[in-house]
């Protein structure tokens, strides 16, 4: 899979391909981990996965944000984001 942009069917698709399960399983699988991840972030706000790599829940405070076009000033409201960070082993595989 060499697309920047991959779906969950094609995920399972490649697990169907890989591994010789029905598609209805492995895009069950695929599913489950998704829902496993978010729930981690919920409940932990932190989810590592050994060799892969860590999702963080982070919350950003409000700020004042400007139009670039009109430099009228608005008010940016807080809110959660999610920051990943690769794994040594992941950035050395990428990097190789």
């Amino acid at each position: 899979m060499t697309k920047q942009n991959i779906s969950r069917d094609e995920i399972a698709e490649a697990m169907k391909s890989e591994f010789g399960f029905n598609r209805k399983l492995c895009l069950d699988i695929v599913n489950d981990i998704i829902d496993i991840i978010i729930e981690g972030l919920q409940s932990e706000k932190k989810v590592k996965i050994h060799n892969f790599g860590t999702f963080k829940l982070s919350n950003k405070t409000s700020r004042i944000g400007r139009n670039p076009k009109t430099k009228q000033e608005y008010n940016i409201p807080s809110r959660n984001v999610i920051t990943f960070k690769a794994s040594k082993i992941l950035l050395k595989y990428i990097n190789s």
